[in-house]
C-alpha cells in the first residue's frame, strides 16, 4: 500500500532528509519520501502492517521535528 500524507509545520529541509532516512530504517517500510517544498510525506508498506507501521512513523517524525504533524 501506498499512501501520500500532508506535513504540517515542517521548518526546514535538513530535517525533512533525516525523517525520510529514518522512515526507511523501519522494518516493512518498501520506500518513503518526504517532499519539504510540497510538505507531502509517502510511505509504501505492507497493507497489513500499514497501521502498525505508522505508528513507528509518527514517532520518528516527532523525535526529529516535535512541531510537525502528519495529517493522517
Amino acid at each position: 500500500m501506498k499512501k501520500t500524507f500532508v506535513l504540517e509545520d515542517l521548518c526546514c529541509a535538513h530535517c525533512a532528509t533525516k525523517m525520510e532516512e529514518g522512515i526507511k530504517k523501519i522494518d516493512g517500510i518498501t520506500d518513503a519520501s518526504v517532499n519539504f517544498i510540497m510538505q507531502k510525506l509517502t510511505v509504501e508498506a505492507a497493507d497489513e502492517e500499514f497501521d502498525a507501521i505508522m505508528k513507528k512513523v509518527v514517532k520518528i517524525c516527532k523525535k526529529i521535528e516535535p512541531d510537525c504533524t502528519i495529517v493522517l
